[in-house]
């Protein structure tokens, strides 16, 4: 089964018709990861208050490398998705 972790991150973002439109880069660990492309965004409409309102961002950095960035925009929060194994034990 597969699990889902949240690293919390620093965002800096464009910021054109909205604040906070799409990421420009995302700090993580204090290493820069500069974006070059934005693959995909969806956005994930918050029914329960444990599940806020949520904004995603598939992206692809300089290094070609491929994250998904969250950002919950009540708290301004964002999150760098990593997927793994879960463990039964």
């Amino acid at each position: 089964m597969k699990t889902q972790d949240l690293i919390s991150i620093k965002v800096k973002c464009h910021s054109g018709y909205k604040a906070d439109e799409y990421p420009l880069l995302f700090y993580w660990d204090n290493i820069c990861f500069e974006i070059q492309e934005l693959l995909d965004r969806w956005y994930e409409k918050g029914l329960n208050p444990d599940f806020p309102a949520t904004n995603y961002f598939k992206v692809k950095t300089m290094d070609q490398k491929v994250y998904i960035l969250k950002h919950e925009p009540n708290t301004d929060k964002w999150f760098l998705l990593i997927w793994g194994e879960s463990i039964n034990l």
